[in-house]
């Protein structure tokens, strides 16, 4: 538990630089081109070396929305700021003035903020700078020029680097995410950044105040003995000493490494181990019992600190988050400072770990550059604002281990000025929409499970309604619905669409926390047609990012003005997107090249040559097809292409929403028939959530309870259908797979057997991944008899 062990060394990088395709020409699929146009629509500043917004002054003052906003929570931002300051920095709120005033220069720029005496409770008073963001000239020249002998797209070494996709239809130049935070801080500093709960009031932080304690956490950090190119691993649920511990890693030259809440402590192991973790970051005592069973086999392990809760006794290499930030008064602020100088933008400062569903997890190497740009024109291209235009206000809730809520929640987050505000830990429990209802975002993120869990909670208030309000809900929803699907980019609805959305469907957006959301995204997942059509029936457009942890998250995305049913969106502008071994009906691999590429897999040189191939492209192994106007549109996965024993090639996503639109009692549907002769199928019944344990139960849901009542069943549960094999379920559920075997392309797509389980999938089950997956391969173990006594009954 002390200083770590020997450093052995990870694969080299690649020896020979990969041939970059061919430059300033589009490629094409067909006659299309496939790659987006260069996003060039943002003024760029000649002295930053790099696009950034200047302030326009005919833009609406966000700041005074800021207070608006703090006096309608019921409680003083300054106060609050000060309360949540004096906890974490040591000393008391005078630590805070002199925080300010000794930081009168980094990296060439001075802060120029005046703090006023916080005793007794006064405010912080501030002085926004005056002036524009300008680099030091060693940071000019490092930003126009990167290191030429790094030549290689990959590597697989936590220290290594690789060379830039900077090419002609994406030139913009790359940044660190030190200069990107003190960007915001030149424009929006004295912003809310953090919204956060303590004793039931919400209290907030300025982006001024974010920044100087992630400072204080990295000298912490470094005080603790954090290595370049060695890891901060943080296992806790989203807070504002979560994105502290993050973004401190990265200003120390450590790697942040999430590691998801629900972790084993053999998983929590093997991640700790990988990455070289010299400090793990915990919440409470129960993540800080699963660390201390293993610190024995962690040999660069120097440190764990918890932030939620006191450890249950002192220990040794064990600190409270305070304690930590007091270490880091003994590292001088020129130390750090000489650190952050020596970052680049192709070096790695983010480690996103795979669900491991087909092995060991992967390290997902992210680099400065992937951060930066993604968080920038990712989120450009989803239509975030930035906080001169409007204020973005988000809730975090989705694990931060996984890419898409790192990104959406803390990278992006600092880009434009948003203000993020954290949800309870048991958000998904059931406490989520008291903080939408609360916090009232102006755009939200949720996997696909998350949508569908809202729309089944409105479905039985629906149900237990009285008569009026229901049928008043149909008729609202409908009208809506077929105004959206007929005309989805008319700005003047007709009146009855006008006077739904009045009467009802306004009132239920109210109520879900989505008054104010003008944006609502999904991705991790596929999402249902089932679901996608509800919620344009309430007037909610749900947009469609597709990315994987190996693209920074979006490498497509929809918004407000790029949008199409049912589709994934179109390619970030400045990437490049082609399809590989199409089919007849242009359905084919999906290959990604752009800024958002990552560096490679940690310590896999053979995984990382799997993905990347020869000429830098990275293989998915997602299917999907492009339309005419290069909308994305997913239609399974290549390993999850099902090969019957007939030769047939068989996506099973699509089968598989087809049975759940069909039968709207089955939550999940897992299609068999791998090397086999037919086609099975596994299904579950949609089933109420202990609010306790988010665990599934024995009560079927009001929506399946009335599917049971439509078709003369009594049944209640779960177990009475599946246990009884209730002859009327059963029927309907035969008849509904029967008739999409009739819509089916051909015979080898019908489904000949199913069987129902007795309980949904769940994570704590195995079948899901944390983000609601589905974990095909632990489902083929797990229910391997009853997938077999499909097929030994065939052979008798």
């Amino acid at each position: 538990m002390g200083p770590s062990g020997s450093l052995q060394e990870p694969p080299t990088s690649a020896p020979c630089p990969p041939p970059l395709p061919t430059q300033g020409q589009p490629l094409t699929v067909g006659d299309r081109s496939v790659f987006g146009e260069c996003p060039q629509h943002m003024p760029r500043s000649s002295e930053a070396g790099y696009c950034c917004l200047s302030r326009d002054s005919n833009m609406p003052d966000s700041r005074e929305d800021q207070q608006q906003q703090g006096a309608s929570m019921g409680t003083s931002q300054d106060n609050s700021q000060t309360r949540f300051l004096s906890r974490l920095l040591p000393g008391g709120p005078g630590c805070v003035r002199k925080l300010s005033l000794n930081l009168k220069y980094q990296q060439g720029i001075r802060l120029n903020v005046r703090s006023s005496s916080l005793i007794d409770g006064q405010t912080l008073s501030k002085e926004p700078p005056s002036h524009g963001f300008e680099l030091s000239a060693p940071e000019k020249a490092r930003a126009a020029s990167l290191d030429a002998a790094e030549a290689a797209l990959w590597t697989t070494r936590a220290d290594g680097k690789v060379r830039l996709r900077l090419e002609p239809f994406c030139t913009q130049l790359p940044y660190t995410v030190h200069q990107m935070f003190y960007e915001a801080l030149d424009k929006y500093g004295d912003l809310s950044a953090l919204g956060f709960k303590r004793k039931d009031k919400w209290e907030r932080i300025s982006y001024y105040q974010y920044y100087l304690i992630a400072r204080k956490v990295a000298k912490g950090f470094l005080k603790l003995g954090l290595e370049r190119a060695h890891s901060v691993a943080i296992l806790g649920f989203n807070s504002p000493e979560w994105f502290f511990s993050a973004v401190g890693t990265v200003f120390a030259g450590g790697i942040v490494t999430g590691i998801y809440t629900t972790s084993s402590p053999e998983a929590c192991q093997y991640i700790a181990h990988d990455c070289r973790a010299n400090v793990i970051v915990v919440d409470t005592q129960k993540q800080l019992e699963k660390i201390l069973k293993i610190w024995k086999d962690l040999p660069h392990l120097k440190a764990v600190v918890i932030y939620q809760e006191p450890p249950p006794k002192k220990m040794a290499n064990v600190y409270t988050m305070e304690e930590l930030i007091e270490l880091g008064q003994e590292v001088p602020e020129e130390a750090l400072d000489a650190i952050i100088e020596t970052q680049q933008p192709n070096q790695c400062c983010v480690l996103v770990y795979t669900s491991g569903t087909t092995g060991n997890p992967k390290g997902v190497m992210l680099s400065q550059d992937n951060i930066t740009w993604t968080a920038r024109y990712g989120s450009q291209a989803g239509d975030i604002q930035p906080a001169e235009v409007q204020q973005e206000v988000v809730v975090s809730y989705l694990p931060l281990s996984h890419i898409a809520a790192q990104i959406y929640d803390l990278w992006t987050g600092i880009q434009w000025g948003a203000q993020v505000c954290f949800a309870d830990p048991d958000a998904l429990k059931g406490t989520l929409v008291n903080t939408l209802r609360e916090v009232e975002p102006t755009s939200h993120m949720g996997v696909p499970r998350v949508w569908e869990k809202i729309m089944e909670r409105i479905q039985e208030v629906a149900a237990q309604s009285g008569f009026i309000r229901r049928k008043m809900l149909l008729w609202a929803m409908s009208v809506t619905l077929e105004q959206n699907l007929t005309c989805p980019s008319d700005d003047l609805k007709p009146f009855t669409s006008r006077l739904a959305d009045y009467l009802v469907l306004a009132r239920v957006r109210q109520a879900l926390g989505f008054a104010k959301c003008q944006k609502n995204f999904y991705g991790a997942a596929p999402m249902t047609a089932e679901t996608q059509r509800f919620f344009l029936g309430l007037n909610i457009r749900l947009y469609a990012g597709y990315g994987l942890s190996e693209s920074t998250g979006p490498h497509f995305m929809s918004s407000p003005y790029n949008y199409r049913l049912y589709s994934s969106g179109r390619v970030v502008p400045g990437c490049r997107v082609k399809l590989v071994n199409q089919d007849a009906d242009g359905i084919g691999e999906i290959c990604l090249w752009g800024r958002t590429i990552f560096m490679g897999y940690l310590n896999m040189e053979d995984k990382t040559c799997e993905a990347i191939d020869s000429e830098g492209w990275l293989h998915t192994g997602d299917m999907g097809r492009l339309d005419d106007d290069g909308f994305l549109y997913i239609t399974g996965r290549l390993k999850e292409l099902i090969i019957t024993a007939g030769g047939e090639n068989v996506p099973p996503v699509p089968i598989e929403e087809a049975v759940k639109m069909e039968l709207p009692i089955i939550s999940s549907a897992m299609l068999i028939g791998d090397q086999r002769k037919f086609l099975s199928m596994l299904l579950t019944l949609k089933c109420t959530l202990d609010p306790e344990t988010s665990e599934p139960t024995d009560n079927l849901t009001e929506q399946a309870v009335e599917f049971c009542q439509r078709v003369g069943s009594k049944a209640i549960t779960v177990s009475e259908i599946v246990g009884q094999r209730d002859e009327a379920v059963y029927q309907a559920i035969h008849e509904g797979i029967q008739r999409v075997n009739a819509n089916a392309a051909a015979r080898p797509y019908h489904i000949q057997k199913w069987a129902i389980l007795e309980r949904d999938f769940s994570i704590s089950g195995g079948e899901l991944g944390p983000t609601m997956k589905l974990k095909r391969l632990t489902v083929l173990e797990k229910y391997k008899d009853t997938i077999d006594s499909f097929y030994q009954e065939q052979k008798q």
